[in-house]
């Protein structure tokens, strides 16, 4: 047989450049090609001496066509296409037989291809990344990656020796996906990418939709399939769809895995311990969602989640993929909503993961003034690129459907809207109107709020956003982001600065406390008590607060009585529930010895009962988005720095009132609206919480006195640093 047969319609161009591993098709070289007499099937590998073609039981020998590797044999009369497999022979007397990868069809369709150059391929991560799956009859994995300035994509990994000349993929038209499917693959392999550039460099890169990565510091992807698990959710979901959480309880738990608790050694537990320890933990506390800080994979723990380089996969430290889907699963048959920490605004500089993935700023953007993060060291994506956009949608999307996640709370919105943020004159480039508005990143924004809340109903999102931008949870028809809440910082910085002030000078800090009333209803407010303010040597909540052991832990009941009363739903980051005396330190547990401390075993009672008032109570909530939710009764007593008010819901109502300082205040009198018999439902300086019982005996009779614009009045005993919460009866 002449060799130029077994070249038919390859030429000597296409053999060089497959050589030096940079050929756009091997498939147009390798695999089987139906010629005249029968099918021309071509083998490659560098290292080979000799070549075999296995059909059945027989076996038949390959033509080496080319010295370095590249193997040939004309099959003749035999229908296309076939089983085969290659029998390689090596110099050292091994052998090593596999299928042919090089036979099969793409996985991915034109409709694929099209909708991510559209940037609206919503569930592509069921295409990129690696999917164990059967096709073309035969079990194995499908692999697609996105690289479309490289002049050759491989697949390497175990099964390869990590050699990226075996396995090299094919581009699919303009498209910039590079695909291969090979054959008896099976999950938990190792892989990765390695990439020719432009520039003839190699770069190793993970997988940017992984869902499984190896534990740091490896950091290889991992063959996973992601529809095996068997939920036992259902109930939940059904609910959850038609939920308003407008108009209902959300109070938040704040978590951080890896600190929460930890087992013998200060080791980690993983996802399928913490999950019934946390389950049975929040619900004793009454709270209805926990929020973890991300969850994705990221190189250093030191980040605590928010230097993400695995999108699409759970971090490895806990365990695996359908590990943390137990966990979300075991919340939810406990009625407990789960929501993550999502961070579209920057990425890590890793160069494993997406930094100059293809050789180019591929996910980031060329320009540093544009592509770089000066607080962080990290990268911004390049909002801009349709391509880019879809990847980060699908992501959000990606929780949402495959997790079961409730809600995604977006990190660092206010880095995402300003060209300028943290940027000096000369470092930032202005938008096409010369503003500082990044109207790439707000687009994004709000397609990715429309696609959540249009694909997957009774799921929300929550923005960090720090400035005073307009619209963050409104609709985007209205000219709005499209957030369902936004956290309200400005609350907390005000509150956090009126606490930690000397009791004797709060009455000069009278207004930051009434402050946040001026705003309330701009927004559908969250107001969180959160990691942030507990790291970087601002210490623990317990120590912002003033005074002794005792005042510290009565400030701290008053401050939680304040913020569970006031407009808005609720945030607070683990260890409040027990007055945390150490700032948080991601790499140790939570002291969870302090509740060995009788007053500590108090403080607890108290949040406990907080949390279930606040739950069945819905004057607390109901209205939390309205003005009719709330009305003071006296918000200009600075003098003696109390604060008295209504919270509403319909017709029902409470009476809430906080004494700020250290001295009880008797016979304070506050108006209300009707002449009943108020019930003392709460007071937070009952001696069951560690306080002083100083109250008013369980309930108080309205008197036909007028005061402060209401025609009846309470005569009251105020004990000091505690909040009061009565109602009618």
């Amino acid at each position: 047989m002449a060799n130029k047969e077994l070249f038919y319609g390859v030429t000597q161009e296409d053999i060089k450049r497959l050589i030096q591993g940079e050929h756009h098709d091997p498939h147009h070289i390798l695999g089987g090609h139906p010629v005249k007499d029968g099918v021309i099937i071509r083998a490659y590998h560098p290292e080979a001496v000799k070549a075999e073609l296995i059909i059945g039981k027989k076996s038949l020998p390959m033509k080496k066509i080319h010295p370095q590797g590249l193997f040939a044999v004309l099959v003749k009369h035999k229908s296309w296409p076939f089983d085969y497999k290659h029998r390689f022979y090596f110099s050292h007397g091994a052998t090593w037989e596999r299928r042919d990868p090089y036979r099969f069809l793409p996985t991915l369709g034109e409709l694929d291809l099209y909708l991510w150059g559209e940037g609206r391929h919503f569930e592509i991560y069921k295409k990129l990344g690696a999917h164990p799956c059967v096709h073309q009859g035969i079990k194995g994995v499908a692999f697609a990656v996105w690289a479309p300035n490289a002049l050759r994509v491989s697949v390497i990994g175990g099964f390869t020796q990590w050699d990226g000349r075996l396995y090299p993929m094919r581009v699919l038209g303009t498209s910039g996906i590079w695909e291969i499917f090979i054959p008896d693959l099976a999950e938990s392999e190792l892989y990765k990418y390695e990439i020719k550039t432009r520039a003839k460099t190699l770069r190793i890169k993970t997988d940017p939709f992984a869902f499984f990565m190896e534990v740091r510091p490896q950091n290889a992807s991992i063959v996973w399939h992601i529809g095996k698990y068997q939920w036992q959710d259902a109930e939940w979901l059904e609910k959850r769809s038609s939920q308003n959480y407008y108009q209902q309880p959300l109070n938040v738990y704040e978590v951080h895995l890896g600190s929460w608790q930890r087992g013998e050694g200060n080791c980690f537990l993983s996802y399928r311990e913490l999950a019934p320890k946390l389950v049975e933990h929040v619900k004793k506390y009454g709270f209805t969602h926990i929020e973890l800080l991300p969850v994705m994979e990221h190189p250093h723990d030191a980040s605590w989640g928010y230097q993400v380089s695995g999108y699409y996969a759970p971090t490895s430290r806990y365990g695996t993929p359908d590990d943390f889907r137990y966990l979300v699963d075991l919340c939810h048959q406990h009625d407990i909503g789960v929501i993550l920490d999502w961070v579209p605004g920057h990425f890590p500089k890793d160069d494993y993961s997406l930094r100059l993935f293809d050789g180019t700023a591929l996910y980031e953007h060329a320009d540093p003034r544009l592509g770089e993060h000066p607080d962080w060291g990290t990268l911004v994506f390049n909002f801009g690129r349709n391509e880019v956009r879809n990847f980060l949608i699908a992501n959000a999307l990606f929780w949402l459907k495959e997790y079961h996640i409730d809600a995604l709370r977006v990190d660092a919105v206010a880095s995402m809207l300003y060209l300028d943020y943290s940027r000096k004159p000369g470092e930032w480039i202005p938008n096409k109107y010369g503003g500082n508005e990044n109207l790439e990143a707000i687009a994004f924004l709000q397609e990715m709020n429309q696609q959540v809340y249009g694909q997957c109903p009774g799921c929300f999102t929550v923005a960090e956003e720090s400035t005073a931008w307009p619209g963050v949870s409104r609709p985007v028809y209205l000219g709005g982001l499209g957030f369902g809440f936004k956290w309200n910082m400005g609350w907390m910085h005000d509150t956090l600065f009126y606490f930690s002030n000397d009791p004797i000078f709060r009455k000069w800090h009278h207004n930051q406390m009434t402050f946040s009333m001026l705003y309330a209803y701009t927004e559908n407010f969250i107001l969180p008590l959160s990691h942030d303010e507990v790291v970087h040597g601002k210490g623990s909540l317990y120590n912002k607060m003033p005074g002794d052991k005792w005042q510290k832990l009565a400030n701290l009941r008053a401050l939680f009585t304040y913020m569970y009363t006031h407009p808005g739903k609720k945030l607070v980051f683990m260890g409040s529930e027990f007055a945390q005396e150490r700032e948080w330190d991601y790499n140790s547990s939570l002291d969870w010895h302090l509740l060995a401390d009788p007053d500590r075993q108090a403080f607890t009672k108290f949040f406990q009962d907080l949390g279930w008032l606040y739950l069945n109570n819905h004057s607390l909530w109901q209205e939390d988005h309205h003005p009719h939710g709330f009305q003071w009764i006296d918000c200009h007593d600075s003098n003696h720095s109390v604060f008295s008010f209504l919270r509403r819901a319909g017709n029902e109502y409470l009476i809430c009132i906080l004494n700020l300082t250290p001295v009880p205040r008797f016979n304070y009198r506050i108006g209300v609206p009707e002449q009943r018999v108020y019930q003392e439902i709460f007071n937070s300086d009952s001696e069951y919480y560690g306080g002083k019982n100083l109250g008013n005996w369980g309930e108080v009779k309205a008197e036909p006195i007028p005061a402060h614009g209401f025609s009846f009045s309470l005569r009251l005993t105020l004990p000091p640093l505690a909040g009061l919460i009565f109602k009618p009866v």
